[in-house]
């Protein structure tokens, strides 16, 4: 049922007494109250999503200038026109402060206009609130960057720039817009649209040359750079990417489940933070790949996994299982899993510690393993994602949403079951606290992850450290 289909289908009912008069004043006055109810609950458990959609706009100003046609018959219904008025932050002078129910509807409307436009909602927040960014700097890696809405050209490129160690006048921002075409961004020119979707793929490359920077081909810089992961703290790692996901998590709206598995195709205005979610997992598996697979010698690869596997122990204790799996996967990776001679130097304890975390991603009994260990976990907690989306899309492809022209609420009370998850999963983030402080250098380099996304270039580093016997 569209939504402009549904507002009709509450007008009608809310107004059905016009067509018929049989039923008694208590039976009209109940009815009414149930529409109101209804859209009462509606508007509050999906105000983000509905509070640009102009039928859901005109359908409220007609239904609130039909209540108050009606309050003079039934007084009664002024408290429940207030709960509707509540989820648009509405005051009661409003309903009260004239005689005339026409007067009273404009001034209803006038300030409904005024509280439309300034309402703030997770989703409006997601504008003054830091996204994900990729920007690749060769044809097959990228910087994963943690940024703000607002950002522009030259302030993307004064943190690669920082993060390549090379200077900012040597760079420039090129995006690929997916028909071929290529266009160059000026220093102020805005990265991102207002639906916070980028220009295009964006591209780093060097002014004088216009080749595209390739930080991969000294081994030095390689080697600088397992120095610099080295020496991080595993516990600072842990928080910061688990302050990351929260951060997106927190402002996901429980409905965005809903919106990318049954109309995904064209509903990604409304998926924003889940996918960058998504994305972000599939980010973290391939920095753990990158980072093993580009370690030139074997003690330095050693050290790594194991830091790596104190990493994802900490995810886990901090309760973010998004990041925890895409870990574990990183490191399961067929392209860093043949390391044979590495992990063989791994030391017994490490190697227990990652067979016991491996076991919680076990895909056996239906992840069961996963399952009833995220169950015992305490809110606020971060699920793994994709297993959510599977359990979801199964539920809703197995299912037919419509037997006989009637509406099957088994399937959707299931479908409300697994929405419900992610409210259980976000309450009580202010008493519990998910989040803690990092280093600032930890931080910055959380921020700015190098990966590389091509698993044939993966698959050539493994073979180049420990070729095929």
């Amino acid at each position: 049922m569209s939504t402009s289909d549904l507002c009709q289908a509450l007008l009608g009912h809310y107004c059905t007494k016009r067509h018929r008069g049989k039923e008694d004043r208590k039976e009209v006055l109940e009815r009414k109250q149930k529409v109101l109810h209804l859209v009462s609950q509606w508007m509050f458990l999906c105000k983000d999503f509905l509070r640009e959609d102009e039928h859901v706009k005109l359908f409220i100003k007609t239904l609130c200038r039909y209540v108050l046609d009606d309050l003079y018959e039934h007084p009664a219904l002024e408290k429940d026109v207030m709960e509707v008025q509540k989820v648009y932050q509405l005051h009661r002078r409003h309903l009260v402060d004239d005689y005339s129910p026409q007067r009273k509807s404009r001034a209803l409307f006038h300030q409904l206009s005024v509280k439309e436009n300034g309402l703030q909602s997770r989703g409006a927040h997601r504008e003054t609130k830091e996204v994900m960014c990729h920007v690749y700097i060769t044809m097959d890696s990228y910087i994963s960057m943690r940024t703000h809405a607002e950002v522009v050209a030259q302030q993307l490129l004064q943190t690669v720039a920082e993060r390549m160690d090379v200077l900012h006048g040597e760079l420039v921002l090129v995006a690929v817009t997916y028909p071929g075409g290529r266009l160059l961004l000026q220093p102020q020119d805005r990265i991102f649209s207002s639906s916070l979707r980028p220009v295009g793929r964006l591209h780093v490359c060097r002014k004088d040359l216009g080749e595209v920077l390739n930080p991969f081909t000294d081994n030095s810089e390689q080697q600088q750079r397992t120095a610099r992961m080295l020496s991080l703290n595993t516990w600072d790692v842990a928080v910061a990417l688990t302050d990351t996901e929260w951060t997106i998590f927190d402002s996901m709206h429980e409905q965005e489940l809903v919106y990318f598995t049954f109309s995904r195709h064209a509903s990604s205005q409304h998926t924003l933070a889940l996918e960058l979610l998504l994305q972000r997992c599939n980010d973290v598996q391939l920095w753990v790949m990158t980072e093993v697979l580009l370690c030139p010698t074997l003690c330095q690869r050693v050290q790594l996994i194991k830091k790596f596997i104190k990493i994802a122990a900490h995810c886990k204790a901090q309760r973010n299982l998004n990041c925890f799996f895409a870990i574990i996967m990183g490191l399961n990776a067929a392209a860093v899993s043949r390391l044979s001679q590495t992990w063989e130097k791994i030391p017994g304890k490490f190697k227990k510690l990652f067979s016991e975390l491996e076991t919680v991603t076990d895909p056996s009994l239906n992840h069961k393993a996963y399952r009833d260990s995220f169950k015992k976990m305490k809110a606020p907690k971060i699920p793994f994602l994709p297993l959510l989306l599977k359990d979801i899309t199964f539920i809703h492809e197995g299912n037919k949403t419509f037997h006989d022209n009637l509406v099957n609420f088994e399937k959707l009370h299931m479908i409300a079951d697994m929405a419900r998850l992610i409210r259980q999963c976000q309450k009580d983030h202010m008493g519990n606290g998910i989040t803690q402080k990092s280093s600032s250098e930890v931080r910055a380099y959380i921020d700015n992850l190098h990966i590389i996304d091509n698993q044939q270039t993966l698959f050539e580093l493994s073979h180049r450290l420990e070729p095929r016997a």
